[in-house]
């Protein structure tokens, strides 16, 4: 039922229908809040703390996917190669738990969510989840002091989190209708108005595109990794599944046709393939119900998937940026360090 939800509202945001129209009062109603709450931080009257590292949001006005997990971890392994204490915080989505925790990389899935355990384990950085943000920043810093810059999973609506540097997903499907939720997909208004209080003014904005770059925005590429692993640390190329004419691919993400197009581009011929909602646990399916396939999946639902299918190959996306990308973010780095703190050595 909720996969089928899904669907419906995304021909509805990026079509006009009627049901549009419907649902346009209760997208004045979320309007209104939004404007609220931004007139609260801009009027002082909700404090932001203005922390001792670089913060880092990334994060999409859009809703749904947008590769913001992806991004995330080409930043941080960017900055580390550049010689950057770096550390992420995440709300750990779909977790059980209601604390502020450090994921470790071998946390359950379900304590620390799918996308957080997937930046512990493919980073090898600090990764701490918890229910507000900037606890979790807190947390992060007091466990290790010596990072300087935090990049946040997400968040770019969280105004409490004072952030140097917001980096705004879009998919190749743009704003859809131009609406706000839920006759359309914005989580806020555009252009997106940039609030001081946070720490950051338009100029520090930057806007990644899947599809085609429009002018001021950067281009990203994903792409299959080449090599897939099971449960028990077997791997094997892709190239070699070939072969195999009982593939079946399930996907619990955001938009999941993109990863099976993409696996059918690598020359694997899909036998069945299985589109789950987002962050989908798989507590309704056995080995069995799955069928006499050769399952493979994401990396980001294998960690699930594994506990009732360790033979499942988990098959990477892999994602890489315009090193004008790198060399604009790097820019407003230097400059948020500039009077606040000295840069690291090498900068």
């Amino acid at each position: 039922m909720r996969s089928l939800l899904t669907q419906l509202l995304l021909r509805a945001w990026y079509g006009r229908p009627v049901v549009v129209r419907l649902l346009r009062p209760i997208s004045s109603l979320y309007a209104l809040l939004l404007a609220q709450r931004r007139a609260m931080f801009a009027m002082g009257w909700r404090k932001v703390e203005q922390p001792a590292v670089c913060v880092i949001v990334v994060g999409n006005v859009v809703a749904g996917g947008a590769g913001k997990t992806p991004t995330v971890l080409s930043v941080v392994q960017h900055l580390s190669t550049r010689g950057w204490a770096v550390g992420i915080i995440s709300k750990g989505y779909g977790r059980k738990e209601n604390t502020t925790i450090e994921v470790a990389v071998d946390a359950p899935v379900d304590g620390v969510g799918d996308e957080a355990l997937l930046l512990r384990q493919r980073s090898g950085l600090p990764v701490f989840v918890g229910p507000s943000r900037r606890r979790s920043l807190q947390a992060l810093l007091g466990a290790y002091p010596q990072t300087r810059v935090v990049v946040c999973d997400d968040g770019l609506q969280d105004y409490s989190l004072y952030r140097d540097v917001e980096i705004c997903m879009m998919h190749e499907e743009g704003l859809g209708n131009g609406y706000l939720l839920p006759a359309g997909p914005l989580r806020e208004p555009w252009p997106r108005k940039a609030l001081a209080c946070s720490g950051v003014d338009d100029a520090h904005l930057l806007i990644v595109s899947s599809g085609r770059a429009l002018a001021g925005q950067f281009a990203t590429r994903r792409r299959l990794g080449v090599i897939a692993r099971r449960a028990d640390g077997k791997s094997c190329p892709i190239s070699s599944l070939r072969a195999d004419p009982a593939l079946k691919a399930l996907a619990g993400i955001a938009r999941p046709a993109q990863f099976f197009a993409m696996l059918q581009e690598a020359g694997l011929t899909l036998a069945a393939h299985e589109a789950l909602p987002d962050h989908a646990n798989f507590r309704a399916y056995t080995r069995a119900s799955l069928g006499p396939y050769t399952l493979l999946c994401t990396e980001k639902d294998a960690a699930k998937l594994w506990a009732i299918a360790p033979d499942a190959w988990a098959v990477p996306l892999e994602q890489s940026l315009d090193e004008s990308f790198y060399a604009a973010l790097e820019a407003r780095i230097a400059v948020a360090w500039a009077g606040r703190l000295s840069l690291p050595h090498g900068h």
